[in-house]
């Protein structure tokens, strides 16, 4: 496979084939994530992507998911994703989801009929991140997109056939802005009522622009007990239905799971648990990306 720089892929796509069919990411401005800051964005050619596939198809007899790298592949025109899909589902018959990362804006630019289109062929899946559903905090961590766009953009993946996984990161508000930062960002994914929802929890790279703000205490991080307390007033106010909610990932403090709003009460009163006894949470030496 011709991979270049580093890979990232959700978790959940551990055992999927990566396809890489850009380099970095369209925006690659946000002020807490140093994933393709060495990388110029741009996309493959067709004939690379093609030969990647054939290469893969050789090395591997059974591929069940694929999926498109890097930073947000869905940035594509329909018509180039259209053609990599077909040769996906030329070589790989079997495969049964491809997914990709996506940015508001990347969704935003398709209507839902080219959507519906990308589905029939095999895009099963985007995940988003939404980071925050406040204004402020969106625009000081140059997210690129306001709570509106990133509302309109979900709605506009949940009237498709497209699963929607969104992600949100804990403390990225910091001391001064926890509150509405936990708030808004639940009102945001109340309204959008994903498949899935993410939560992360912010870990700072020193090579990141927010790394700088905090050094100049422009930025305050919020202590484990701070950041429960945020997750337990974001949790308190979603009004969601049948959405699988996972915060078990390697920067989060504590694991939680269920699905909202059906495990609501459990999952607030494990975060009571962990407040009661500060023992129980993990400290940040166990914590990574």
């Amino acid at each position: 496979m011709n991979y270049e720089g580093s890979i990232y892929r959700p978790p959940s796509e551990s055992k999927s084939l990566i396809l890489q069919i850009t380099v970095g990411c369209s925006h690659n401005k946000c002020t807490f994530c140093s994933m393709y800051k060495n990388k110029k964005f741009r996309l493959k050619e067709m004939e690379t992507i093609k030969k990647d596939l054939e290469e893969a198809r050789k090395k591997y007899s059974s591929v069940r998911r694929i999926f498109l790298a890097d930073g947000d592949a869905l940035i594509l025109k329909s018509d180039k994703l259209l053609m990599i899909l077909e040769k996906i589902n030329a070589l790989f018959p079997e495969c049964e989801r491809v997914s990709a990362y996506a940015t508001p804006k990347a969704i935003l630019l398709k209507d839902s009929k080219a959507l519906e289109k990308l589905y029939n062929k095999g895009l099963k899946l985007l995940y988003m991140g939404i980071e925050s559903g406040s204004d402020k905090v969106l625009e000081k961590v140059n997210k690129g997109s306001n709570a509106k766009e990133i509302i309109e953009a979900g709605k506009k993946i949940m009237t498709t056939n497209i699963q929607l996984s969104v992600t949100l990161i804990s403390g990225l508000g910091g001391k001064e802005f926890w509150e509405e930062h936990a708030i808004e960002s639940a009102e945001v994914v109340s309204l959008i009522n994903p498949d899935y929802l993410s939560l992360l929890t912010l870990i700072v790279d020193s090579d990141t622009e927010i790394a700088t703000q905090i050094k100049k205490k422009e930025m305050n991080v919020l202590s484990p007990e701070e950041i429960l307390l945020e997750t337990y007033e974001f949790v308190k106010h979603l009004e969601v239905k049948d959405c699988i909610f996972r915060s078990n990932h390697a920067s989060n403090y504590v694991a939680l799971k269920g699905i909202l709003n059906e495990d609501k009460e459990r999952i607030l009163n494990e975060i009571k648990k962990y407040l009661d006894n500060n023992n129980l949470i993990d400290p940040d030496q166990y914590r990574s990306l």
